[in-house]
């Protein structure tokens, strides 16, 4: 259920885990191109509608553009209208959830659990016909598709 309260939808504190993928800001820099840095690392958003992954219906697995890890599956994305890729879960303690304020609004930001790197954010109780109720909303140059063949 990450950080979300059902009985008020807002974030709880939870104790995030050390990345397992760590990596210095320099080899960062040097590993992701600028824009991939920019939200990745920097917490940045790209563009609606821009996306390499907004409207794509490839089965495979999606991993973290950063580290490779798995993040989410093709089964679980459903098309939202939102400008960026929307799963309804993530893979098995793939991501961590935290507290976002930034911005002036109340929000819960997702992160890689593997290298803790930025991936976008994720909202409840939207009324998307969806078995979670909850919207993972990911920037897709967060991430890698991985085709099952």
């Amino acid at each position: 259920m990450g950080l979300f309260s059902r009985e008020s939808g807002a974030p709880e504190a939870a104790q995030e885990p050390a990345p397992t993928v760590v990596r210095s800001d320099e080899e960062w820099r040097a590993r992701l191109s600028p824009a991939e840095y920019q939200v990745l690392r920097q917490a940045g958003t790209e563009r609606p509608f821009v996306g390499e992954y907004t409207d794509t219906k490839t089965v495979g697995v999606y991993k973290c553009r950063a580290c490779g890890a798995e993040l989410f599956r093709s089964e679980t994305k459903f098309e939202s209208h939102c400008g960026w890729p929307s799963f309804y879960a993530p893979a098995d303690a793939a991501v961590i959830e935290r507290a976002d304020t930034s911005l002036g609004m109340r929000r819960v930001e997702v992160l890689c659990a593997a290298c803790h790197s930025h991936l976008g954010h994720v909202f409840e109780g939207e009324g998307y016909p969806t078995p979670t109720d909850l919207r993972y909303c990911i920037n897709s140059i967060c991430l890698q598709l991985q085709p099952v063949e």
